[in-house]
């Protein structure tokens, strides 16, 4: 693992509120998973209501006394973000962290063969829910001792291929915008650095039990094991502000 390390696994969450959009899918599960083993609190939200209702369910059962909420917010609408973020501060009382994990792919085989409506797609998944979150949760993350933003990020960002023209370039985009919110927590806080931090992991591709399953003999070189993400995201919070605010954190080789 480059870049980062994994969480020490010693309950360092105990008592923080993170909030995970994008938490129905296996990286989601896998995050709520260890989020609630760490002793937090988590916030969970997704489009789709009965597969969050099952993600929460599980998280739940595993961690027995760990609260774990869901609902289902429509991430493309500014408004209903910040009514998602202003809820869970006002009933929990603080917001120490927003991890994205809402994600899509569109491609094609050849760049002549790009089709601008997976452009359409992959700019409100990748991009729009990055700034809606951004936004609606930067007041609380900056209020928080420990807030954190984290955006799950791909390689091909960083050297996009032909037929990946549109997830690339909206990946790039996401980065761009939570280095900026970086940024933000940077200069608010002043000369004494950022109590606050906004992070990207980069990860080349992920791969979870079900994959395996499926393709017993592929190899998967290079991906993410979906709960060694949910490691790292933990991991952020060891960290100080300053160490990871504004940065690229790399789970896979840099390009």
């Amino acid at each position: 693992m480059n870049g980062i390390g994994k969480g020490n696994g010693t309950g360092t969450l105990e008592g923080a509120v993170i909030a995970v959009a994008g938490a129905a899918g296996p990286a989601g599960r896998a995050t709520l998973l260890r989020l609630a083993e760490a002793g937090a609190t988590v916030v969970a939200s997704d489009a789709n209501p009965e597969r969050l209702a099952e993600a929460v369910d599980a998280a739940r059962y595993a961690h027995g006394g760990a609260t774990v909420t869901g609902d289902t917010v429509d991430l493309l609408d500014l408004s209903a973000a910040r009514d998602w973020a202003a809820k869970t501060e006002k009933e929990f009382g603080r917001i120490d962290g927003l991890v994205h994990l809402v994600g899509g792919w569109r491609g094609s085989a050849t760049f002549e063969e790009t089709d601008l409506a997976d452009w359409d797609v992959l700019e409100k998944l990748l991009i729009r829910t990055v700034q809606s979150t951004s936004l609606a949760f930067q007041g609380g993350l900056q209020r928080s001792d420990r807030g954190r933003y984290v955006l799950i990020s791909a390689a091909g960002a960083s050297r996009p291929t032909a037929g990946n023209a549109a997830y690339a370039s909206a990946k790039a985009a996401a980065e761009a915008w939570t280095l900026a919110l970086g940024d933000a927590f940077r200069r608010a806080g002043g000369d004494e650095g950022p109590r606050t931090a906004a992070a990207i992991l980069v990860i080349k591709a992920l791969v979870h039990d079900a994959m395996r399953a499926e393709r017993p003999n592929a190899k998967f070189a290079g991906f993410t094991d979906v709960k060694e993400l949910a490691e790292a995201i933990a991991g952020v919070w060891d960290k100080p502000a300053a160490e990871v605010n504004g940065k690229r954190l790399w789970l896979t080789p840099q390009p």
